[in-house]
């Protein structure tokens, strides 16, 4: 066997092979002149072998790769072997990417030129490519993504310094964008956002200012000098937006809200101030949309304590700590009792009752608003029919129904299954709808008429704060309009108030209407309303809101309002 294995057989063998693999190797002289070629190179250069033979290999380099390639040729003459990544340009003028190992070409103990092994790696260089735009850039709008934008404002921050120069981060949402595709469709919303980020992009336009964050969120950086500056921009930004785009030949008014976080300091990071522009863009987009806000250290506050205020709730709800107390509804001419408005309470185990001017805007914002008012609807009607039994005279509880209970499409049946849960007569219910509510016409029109099909009474609360049509109040089933406090407050003194008040009661009459006046608390106004035939009355004048096991009282002892 020993005498089968002959080294330089062998290592014949092993060139001949080396030299007939897929592997295209270059043999290049002294002058750095291709002398030999183990196979066409067509695929590669876009040029046979017989046009390449004697050329100089630096004539197909990239401009780029130029200057390494030729060290690495020296590097390679003087003995070393080299692996480089380089760039070759073919016949079409198409660029070529090539890994390469580089050996000297040695006889007789003298270098005589170099030997270059080439492996085109430009498809799987554009796979990297490729995976790389998308890890840092959108693919929709092509501006760069989160990821991409956090590590550019990571560098400028370690870049910028000075007082005389800050850096502006600043959150933009496209306000109200959901109705667009509500309406267009997503393909058109997709239209609108390449030309909101068109339009975004010439006013960041410095490389790698601009993002697109997610959805239709967009995040920029600015240069500024201080906050009068920052306000300037901001305030040419939003006018980008006062020309209008289009979708389908049709005009299209669109406008941003901007969240702005003023950074620059030494402890801040990318992160950090991203979301505290994310948080000052919350305050904005509260305040009316259309504007910018400044990022201070009570926004950030504000939102901790709604998010805080919201858990709290959900909480609440599972360990019920919600109660109910009930405000009487008093017939102006006889002062008795005619009614009752349920009114929920929070007994929080720490804080005490938290007032419903404070849970309840988080409630509606945060949609707990609906499986809180599910629970008020089955408290209210459970605890009248435990009167009823009780032996007190049946009286209707009224229910507020918020807007986010209203878009509900199981809403009737839910109040259906309440009544049958509780056995309550429906006419000892009645529902309190906002105007709101009724701007949407066709669905208010049948949620009423099914409500009244129930026989569940209607009534409109807050009547004269929003913008019901008079038109449209005559189609609809309802039964008594609540007059809103600030007019009854100062009716009496208030020329302008007690014309509105006697206008609505004479309204509500011709449509065969009864009216229910809301905060009464003097005498003044309870003689008011009883001269103008207003039917009812509620308020701290008669009582104020009371807790569940006092109604029983006050049905058997009016108190005051007797005194009517």
């Amino acid at each position: 066997m020993s005498g089968w294995f002959d080294k330089s057989s062998i290592q014949l063998e092993l060139l001949n092979s080396i030299y007939n693999s897929p592997v295209t190797i270059a043999v290049l002289d002294h002058h750095g002149l291709i002398r030999d070629l183990n196979r066409d190179p067509y695929d590669i250069f876009g040029y046979h072998g017989e046009e390449m033979l004697g050329g100089r290999f630096a004539d197909w380099l990239d401009e780029d790769s130029y200057d390494d390639a030729v060290q690495t040729y020296r590097r390679t003459i003087a003995g070393e072997k080299c692996t480089q990544s380089i760039r070759v340009v073919g016949k079409s003028g198409q660029t070529v990417n090539l890994n390469v190992f580089t050996a000297p070409l040695v006889k007789d103990e003298e270098t005589i030129g170099v030997v270059i092994f080439m492996n085109d790696v430009s498809d799987h260089k554009r796979s990297l490519d490729r995976i790389h735009y998308m890890a840092y850039y959108d693919d929709m709008t092509g501006l760069p993504n989160r990821r991409h934008f956090t590590q550019c404002l990571e560098d400028r921050l370690d870049r910028i310094g000075g007082d005389d120069c800050r850096l502006a981060v600043c959150y933009l949402d496209v306000d109200r964008f959901k109705l667009v595709n509500a309406s267009f469709g997503r393909d058109a919303g997709d239209i609108l956002l390449l030309q909101i980020a068109e339009r975004l992009t010439r006013f960041f336009h410095e490389p790698d200012s601009l993002a697109r964050m997610e959805g239709d969120e967009f995040a920029g950086m600015l240069a500024v000098r201080d906050i009068q500056d920052a306000g300037d921009r901001l305030e040419e930004l939003i006018r980008l937006f006062d020309n209008p785009f289009e979708l389908g030949g049709v005009p299209l008014h669109v406008s941003v809200s901007i969240g702005v976080m003023i950074g620059g300091g030494t402890d801040e990071d990318a992160s950090a101030l991203l979301k505290k522009a994310d948080t000052a863009l919350y305050r904005a987009k509260e305040n009316g949309r259309n504007d910018y806000s400044f990022y201070t250290d009570d926004v950030e506050h504000d939102a901790l304590h709604k998010l805080t205020l919201q858990h709290e709730m959900m909480n609440a709800l599972q360990n019920h700590e919600f109660l109910l107390h009930y405000q009487p509804q008093y017939d102006l001419e006889s002062g008795r009792i005619v009614g009752l408005e349920a009114l929920v309470r929070w007994n929080h185990p720490v804080r005490g009752l938290v007032p419903p001017g404070e849970f309840i805007p988080a409630a509606e914002e945060s949609g707990i608003i609906v499986p809180l008012g599910d629970w008020v609807l089955q408290e209210a009607c459970r605890q009248n029919k435990e009167w009823q039994e009780a032996g007190m005279a049946p009286i209707p509880v009224s229910v507020n129904l918020s807007f986010r209970q209203f878009t509900q499409r199981n809403l009737i049946g839910k109040i259906a299954s309440v009544l049958k849960q509780t056995s309550l007569d429906p006419q000892y219910l009645e529902l309190e709808i906002t105007e709101s509510i009724t701007m949407d016409l066709d669905r208010a029109s049948l949620f009423l008429k099914e409500v009244r099909e129930l026989g569940v009474g209607i009534s409109i609360d807050d009547f004269g704060t929003g913008y019901s049509s008079f038109h449209y109040l005559r189609h609809f089933p309802i039964g008594c309009l609540k007059i809103d406090r600030s007019f009854v407050q100062d009716i009496v003194g208030n020329s302008n108030n007690a014309a509105i008040v006697s206008a609505i009661i004479d309204m509500a009459h011709n449509l065969q209407m009864d009216v229910i006046a809301e905060g009464v608390e003097t005498i003044e106004q309870v003689s008011f309303l009883r001269n103008r035939g207003c039917d009812e009355m509620q308020g701290y004048y008669g009582s104020p809101p009371v807790p569940g096991h006092r109604i029983a009282e006050l049905m058997a002892e009016p108190g005051e309002a007797s005194a009517f």
